[in-house]
């Protein structure tokens, strides 16, 4: 989950990111003056367009958690341990069909303005206005959104407890006294952002997005790192350079031989936990990907071992057809039902044999080809990952040992993002964010109410997947509190994964995260795993921010 939820990010040269205040370490942006900086390769620039809905810009990974807070924090890797942030307390009734919010007094935006239980009820009902600010489909489930005093009611259609988690982590509250004179939120670029957060948006260039501590904010003594600078990069190696000389405290990507280059140095650590997957995503509307058999076929024919030896130097293990991450949710993966399948273990001959027994044959340049049509595709990827395109050279080897021919075309990440929700790709490769459970990343993929026609914008399910029988498992899920039956969902779905194959798991995406504790403390680490801690995670960068401290 190396990405900002269809956020652009980037970066230049080191020369110009001294030039924009992110200087060499002693310099100004270093720790060494109390100056966070922080390292993601993202692969574009900065546009500067703060929307925390919108997910063509760079407004999630850049302002949500920081600048724009949720109602409560979710943490995934301490069994969904629930903090509050902008609500005190919760409590469901009425059968899991109703959740009330008490809201926090005394908390004010960035610009003096009382934040109250309005600005939250606002924020909900303007994603029911605008179908396109509601990412995660909320208004699928709920039926209406009201204040009472200070708290917030939310009445479902149905029961719905797991949708707790979108609402009330994964939604950025606004205020209504701004958002309720913009003509067309999902178009809005918000380019001076004010939210409750720890933080405000000094300065944006395409370079730098420079932050500065929010003085009004509410929590006492907090923030204690006053400046943070987050400069964009569009590669791994100067991402990597970057880091490695000390330029920068925090750092979310992949590192080669981490160990040699990073970890020897006194004060660097790292920690990588599996969250989710790095997946190939099949247009489910493109002759031939259509097929489930082809895709069977594309599954038996990627050697995922090799492809995280090679593309991750072995710093990401292979992914599995089940989509489950592992160790981290090693006690949701259906091993049983994969059996079934010879775990989709690489086996390119089975590949050939599932074609043919499709009707395909091989011509003379060795491509499978049925009715005068060859399994010809291109694969969109994101140029300025290295590991990435690494890990696409033995997926396309792969596949053409099995008569498939796949052309990579690497690309920037908005491009690509673009192209995946518009439906306009024959094949990519990416990642979708995750959550408390495996049931969150496989919605992200599977629940056709995220998805949209060719042409128009999908904000998950980019292969335009559509089953009701999935979508109804999804709404069983959102029904119960009961783990035993929300395994037994979940291992429903792992099946869907596993016979239609709507995408193929490549590599386990961990959470990429190097950190320097030589100039600032309170760094989650895997005994203390308080929030997610790749920079890139959110709201978790707003909840690392907040523990952060200078040393000394």
């Amino acid at each position: 989950m190396r990405r900002l939820m269809m956020a652009g990010a980037a970066m230049l040269i080191a020369g110009t990111l001294a030039a924009c205040g992110t200087g060499t370490s002693g310099s100004s942006g270093s720790g060494s003056n109390g100056t966070l900086t922080i390292d993601d390769e993202t692969g574009q620039q900065w546009n500067c367009s703060f929307n925390p809905f919108n997910p063509a810009n760079t407004g999630n990974g850049t302002t949500f958690g920081q600048v724009y807070e949720p109602l409560a924090y979710v943490d995934p890797l301490a069994n969904a341990k629930t903090t509050p942030w902008l609500a005190t307390k919760w409590a469901w009734s009425n059968g899991n069909k109703t959740l009330t919010f008490t809201i926090r007094n005394g908390v004010k935006f960035s610009d003096g303005t009382p934040m109250s239980a309005a600005d939250v009820a606002f924020t909900f009902n303007m994603m029911k206005k605008n179908k396109g600010l509601d990412l995660n489909s909320v208004w699928s489930v709920l039926s209406s959104v009201k204040q009472s005093g200070n708290t917030v009611v939310f009445d479902f259609k149905s029961p719905a407890s797991t949708y707790f988690y979108y609402i009330a982590d994964q939604t950025p509250i606004v205020p209504e006294h701004i958002w309720s004179k913009v003509s067309n939120p999902v178009s809005y670029n918000d380019p001076k952002p004010v939210g409750t957060g720890a933080y405000t948006i000094s300065s944006c260039t395409p370079q730098n997005i420079a932050y500065t501590a929010n003085k009004k904010y509410y929590q006492p003594g907090k923030p204690k790192v006053t400046k943070v600078n987050f400069p964009a990069f569009t590669s791994n190696n100067t991402a990597n350079t970057y880091l490695t000389t000390d330029q920068a405290q925090w750092g979310s990507q992949f590192l080669p031989n981490i160990q040699k280059v990073y970890a020897k140095t006194p004060g660097h650590s790292y920690w990588f936990p599996p969250i989710a997957n790095v997946s190939l995503i099949p247009n489910l509307t493109v002759p031939g990907l259509s097929d489930v058999k082809v895709r069977q076929a594309m599954a038996y024919a990627i050697d995922r071992p090799k492809a995280a030896s090679v593309g991750e130097y072995g710093e990401e293990p292979g992914a599995n057809q089940t989509d489950v991450a592992t160790p981290t949710f090693k006690d949701w993966q259906d091993s049983k039902d994969s059996a079934k399948y010879g775990n989709y273990a690489y086996n390119p001959a089975k590949a050939k044999q599932i074609l043919e027994s499709d009707g395909y044959k091989p011509g003379k340049n060795g491509i499978m080809a049925k009715n005068g049509k060859e399994l010809s595709f291109s694969v969109m990827n994101v140029g300025g990952y290295s590991d990435w395109v690494a890990t696409m050279s033995v997926v396309v080897a792969g596949l053409k040992a099995a008569g498939i021919n796949v052309t990579p075309q690497n690309v920037s990440t908005n491009d690509l993002e673009s192209s995946m929700m518009d439906g306009k790709f024959q094949l990519a490769y990416y990642d979708q964010t995750a959550g408390p459970t495996p049931e969150y990343e496989l919605r992200q993929w599977l629940f056709s109410g995220n998805t949209a026609p060719i042409g128009k914008q999908a904000s998950t399910d980019w292969e335009r997947y559509s089953s009701p029988a999935t979508d109804k498992l999804f709404g069983q899920y959102a029904a119960t509190t009961s783990t035993a039956k929300q395994h037994q969902i979940v291992d429903q779905l792992q099946q869907v994964m596993l016979s239609d194959v709507p995408v193929i798991p490549i590599t386990q995406e961990v959470d990429w995260f190097q950190y320097n504790t030589n100039d600032f403390t309170g760094w989650p680490t895997k005994s203390n795993p308080y929030a997610l801690p790749a920079i890139y995670a959110y709201p978790d960068l707003g909840q690392v921010l907040l523990h952060l401290a200078p040393k000394g």
